[in-house]
């Protein structure tokens, strides 16, 4: 009696073991989702983003402002470095503006400058209007976990689908873990 009793409490400690096990792992696509959606805004958003460039032979920071009205409205402003302070880029439907202070003016990019890269990143204008969603066209991986400036992130790899028109083979992102967030997503509740 008393084994079995023993097998039943070992097979519910396994159980419990198992399914919290399951439940830390949260699910990738869910993730990007979540962080999508908040990076988006229901209707609008506004945030601010540092990018930095790394080649063999140099490294570049640029920080920006931007805003979003819906999937069709967006506005870039760098902020820094200083040579390029004030350069602005509209977003208008299918069409991009570029604004140069340094000539006071406005200029539309042409189609012929779309697959040219953006600010001397290997983002190019064309990646900026599209917009490919990470949610739809990717498969998505979870690579582990990353202190990234004293935030715990998870690392997610992307790889496009095939028929996905995207250009890049591979795409990683790292994402805060906020567990609030993370409780929200897997105790999500609609009163």
């Amino acid at each position: 009696m008393k084994y079995h009793f023993f097998i039943a409490v070992l097979l519910l400690v396994l159980t419990g073991s198992i399914q919290s096990v399951a439940q830390s792992t949260p699910d990738p696509k869910q993730i990007l989702t979540e962080a999508d959606a908040k990076m988006r805004g229901i209707n609008s958003s506004q945030g601010s983003m540092k990018m930095t460039i790394i080649r063999p032979t140099w490294t570049r920071e640029m920080t920006m402002k931007s805003w979003r009205k819906g999937q069709d409205y967006s506005l870039i402003l760098v902020t820094a470095p200083a040579r390029d302070r004030g350069t602005a880029f509209l977003k208008r439907d299918r069409e991009m503006w570029n604004w140069q202070p340094s000539i006071d003016r406005v200029i539309k990019l042409p189609p012929s400058m779309m697959s040219q890269g953006w600010m001397g990143s290997d983002l190019t204008n064309d990646d900026l209007v599209k917009q490919a969603s990470i949610v739809v066209d990717y498969t998505h991986t979870i690579l582990g976990e990353e202190e990234i400036e004293g935030r715990n992130t998870w690392k997610i790899e992307l790889i496009p689908l095939e028929e996905a028109a995207v250009v890049w083979g591979k795409v990683i992102v790292s994402i805060w873990k906020i567990k609030s967030w993370i409780l929200t997503l897997s105790n999500c509740k609609v009163p």
